[in-house]
């Protein structure tokens, strides 16, 4: 199993049929990265547990029936009546997402330490529930607690800059979390907030000899990079009709992740044993499942059957 830790919260976007320059009705959509990957994972079929705190609001019931529709295991998931974390969405012209959080007094800050199941193999980890206090410590205390265990950690940053109050402490912590990490997935904009001033295939090749088994860099349009201890390997991106980009990132990393579940690769020294050939695989694989994802409002990453078809 796989287990994803992190955040959920309902993405309030804006009718795109809304003339420019006024507001318009907020539609609103569940969403929060891990969230979005645990979505992703039970829909590409790979067992698949989210460990998360929800609300016992509206939100959260909605939350947790979604999980269940999309065959995700629920058993880790914890209640509570604070309420759910709002993110309100602007929307490029291009389609891209930027955002503005309403996270104070929310359940997601709440998320409690506990034991992951025996068959855990992966756990995966990121984006607010890795800033977010007190649960960020939390989950800090179970990725090192679960790597010296042995469980293969997948990390996700996915940089929210306006709620994280000091920078150079989080990139501090970012490093501290390194040498426990099989799979860094990183944006060019993570990146290049992470290492300012630095090209970001460069810093991807330090953060890769600090600790992850491979490094993989989104890079919007221009596909996806591995890097690894042999070198670089990229494949483009779909071209698709863009919808918005609500939840690509969070699709690449789950279709990763699914891909190397179906091809026993789930450990750092089975991920760095991978050749050319194979990482071509993997990341088409997971340019393809997002491709779906930002061909339809918001985060509605795909079943298998749409990809296998």
């Amino acid at each position: 199993m796989i287990v994803i830790g992190g955040e959920a919260l309902v993405d309030l976007v804006p009718d795109s049929s809304t003339p420019d320059g006024e507001l318009g009705p907020l539609h609103p959509l569940l969403g929060g990265g891990p969230y979005n990957v645990a979505i992703a994972l039970g829909r590409l079929g790979v067992p698949a547990a989210f460990y998360a705190k929800l609300s016992t609001d509206q939100f959260g019931d909605r939350m947790l029936q979604r999980l269940t529709e999309s065959e995700v295991d629920t058993s880790l998931v914890q209640r509570g009546p604070e309420p759910t974390t709002l993110a309100v969405v602007g929307l490029e012209a291009n389609g891209s997402a930027r955002y503005s959080f309403h996270t104070e007094g929310t359940a997601a800050r709440f998320v409690t330490d506990q034991p992951l199941p025996d068959g855990t193999t992966a756990l995966c980890l990121g984006t607010l529930g890795m800033v977010l206090e007190p649960g960020a410590t939390a989950y800090e205390k179970v990725l090192f607690r679960e790597a010296e265990r042995g469980v293969f950690i997948a990390l996700d940053p996915n940089i929210r800059a306006d709620l994280i109050a000091d920078a150079d402490a989080y990139r501090a912590r970012f490093s501290s979390w390194l040498p426990s990490v099989g799979l860094l997935k990183v944006s060019d904009d993570d990146a290049e907030w992470l290492a300012p001033g630095r090209d970001v295939v460069e810093a991807a090749r330090e953060w890769q000899a600090r600790g992850p088994a491979a490094v993989v860099l989104t890079r919007g349009a221009d596909g996806l990079t591995a890097v690894t201890a042999d070198g670089e390997v990229t494949v483009p991106g779909r071209k698709v009709d863009v919808a918005d980009t609500i939840g690509a990132g969070d699709t690449v990393q789950a279709a990763l992740l699914a891909w190397l579940h179906r091809n026993g690769a789930l450990s750092p020294e089975q991920v760095r044993a991978l050749d050319v050939g194979q990482w071509e695989q993997a990341l088409s694989f997971a340019a393809a499942a997002a491709a779906v994802t930002v061909s339809r409002p918001g985060a509605e990453p795909p079943w298998s059957a749409e990809l296998d078809a």
